[in-house]
């Protein structure tokens, strides 16, 4: 979780809080809760105030938990808490009270949860066993001295399943003997084969891995970074996954970059390996990137999921350090990605980790429109009975007969705002272009800079998988192989979708429009 404790912004957080509040232009559609401009309709946010990464996540007993970080007074950061919902489905969430509050060991930065089945922790019983979340605690006094060891590993556990939490007599357990001044955000998984428990956690610019048989006594084992890598590490995953259509199996770690991602700012990246319960060896030398948009970061997965169930899942915070706290929304920051399903895909020159929206999610879909072989000319506008800023579009170009060198998609609004997307054939890149989403400039790092990611044309076809919700885009490529999240924030919603060809013609096989419902009533309730 990133470290932003600076005076300026304590001043606002704490001195001028109703001041900040005022600079936001209240927007004349403003409605009820969960009806405000900008607010998504089927991604998770909080009630009210800021929230960033998720945390702690885990399925118990029917019910997905979702944890993550949460100051409930002000829209901007401050002394972090640990925030909580619930749901069934991952889609429908349901507010619950706030789970973990600072103390006087520190804020409580970001971590983890797991289900200690066999109580190993011996916090629970056989019959009763306990829900362990890990942690960090982040003391500010400590900061403020520059003692360097103010970041330190602490547990939680809740024999309720998770609604209730004592905190650990003993914390911290791992301390910071070697004095990293970035050194948190503990994840923890099971490893089969040592029957220990393994724990994850970033320090600066790598991660280490300790071992445990009873979640409270660490031992440290090895670190890993990338050589002469010097950005900084969040909100490390670590899990083994099977080879999709294979009975092999590696191990993926994933970690946040900081800064200076492929598009700026923060992302989200991965290794794939082998871990043997001591050491994690990637098989390429550098990360690969899990989304190339600026807006998916400190992504971490569910622990616990039913084996019946078998999938690998995971949700992140839509959003970038570089502008987090300064986006226009009124009495709430930040959302979640839509929770995602990754997949391992092994080609001939590389294993690849591959994203989808949950197969849940086509259930909030209402009914669809179908168009099929179109051949686009220049612009066409999509005509129909759906929202523009709350629609599903699943696209399959026939790259073979298309001779345009570029194409694309356009939302815009009456006041010319726009985002476009756009697959350019001679530079092998897609690009998403928000420079005009808004006239309102409330960020230069969010404005100054077109936005891509490398992709190929070769195959015959590409399928496109796009997901709007009033302010955010989730853009889909090939079933998944590749993934793009960007956030906008227009002054109107986007009321029109149009499709584009530059200098020839785009060859659409066929084309699925999916208006798509909210999960919240006009009493910001769950539908």
């Amino acid at each position: 979780m990133i470290l932003i404790v600076m005076t300026a912004i304590f001043v606002s957080i704490f001195g001028c809080k109703k001041n900040h509040r005022e600079e936001i232009a209240i927007h004349p559609r403003t409605q009820s809760l969960y009806q405000e401009i900008h607010r998504p309709q089927f991604h998770f946010t909080p009630e009210s105030n800021w929230m960033n990464d998720p945390n702690g996540l885990y399925y118990h007993k029917g019910k997905y938990h979702l944890f993550y970080q949460y100051f409930p007074d002000s829209i901007v950061w401050g002394p972090m808490h640990w925030g909580h919902a619930e749901s069934n489905d991952l889609l429908h969430w349901k507010h619950l009270p706030i789970a973990l509050f600072p103390d006087s060991l520190g804020y409580i930065f970001s971590g983890g949860a797991i289900v200690d089945k066999n109580n190993t922790s011996k916090l629970g019983t056989n019959d009763n066993p306990p829900i362990i979340a890990t942690f960090t605690h982040h003391n500010i006094a400590g900061e403020k001295a520059k003692t360097n060891d103010f970041q330190k590993q602490s547990i939680a556990y809740s024999l309720d399943g998770g609604y209730e939490w004592i905190k650990y007599a003993g914390n911290p357990v791992i301390p910071n003997t070697q004095k990293i001044k970035d050194f948190r955000d503990p994840k923890v998984v099971w490893h089969e084969p040592s029957q220990k428990w393994i724990l994850v956690l970033a320090a600066y610019d790598r991660v280490k891995f300790y071992a445990s048989a009873n979640l409270i006594d660490w031992e440290f084992l090895s670190d890993f970074g990338i050589e002469g890598d010097k950005r900084l590490w969040e909100c490390p995953d670590l899990f083994p996954m099977n080879v999709v259509g294979t009975n092999e199996h590696k191990w993926v770690l994933i970690v946040s970059i900081q800064k200076n991602a492929p598009n700026d700012g923060t992302a989200t990246s991965y290794f794939i390996g082998e871990f043997d319960g001591t050491v994690f060896k990637s098989e390429v030398e550098n990360q690969e990137w899990l989304d190339w948009g600026t807006d998916n970061y400190a992504f971490i997965t569910w622990n616990n999921v039913p084996k019946d169930d078998g999938r690998i899942l995971g949700i992140g915070w839509m959003s970038n350090w570089q502008y987090a706290q300064i986006v226009p929304t009124e009495n709430w920051r930040s959302a979640m990605t839509l929770p995602r399903e990754l997949t391992l895909v092994k080609s001939k020159s590389k294993y690849s980790l591959h994203s989808l929206p949950i197969r849940e999610f086509q259930a909030l879909r209402g009914a669809s429109i179908a168009l099929n072989q179109l051949e686009i000319i220049g612009e066409k506008v999509l005509e129909g009975s759906f929202s523009a800023s709350q629609v599903e579009l699943d696209i399959t170009v026939n790259l073979k007969k298309t001779t345009a060198n570029s194409f694309g998609i356009k939302l815009q609004n009456e006041l010319g705002e726009n985002i476009l997307i756009k697959f350019d054939k001679r530079e092998g890149k897609m690009f998403v272009d928000r420079t005009n989403s808004s006239t309102h400039k409330f960020s230069e790092d969010f404005f100054k800079n077109i936005h891509s990611a490398p992709i190929g044309f070769e195959k015959e076809k590409m399928n496109i998988r796009l997901i709007i919700d009033a302010a955010s885009v989730e853009i889909f490529i090939n079933n998944g192989e590749l993934s793009f999240t960007s956030i906008f924030f227009p002054s109107e919603e986007f009321n029109t979708i149009s499709l584009l060809a530059n200098d020839g013609t785009c060859n659409i096989i066929n084309a699925e429009i999916h208006p798509l419902k909210s999960i919240w009533n006009k009493k910001g309730e769950e539908n």
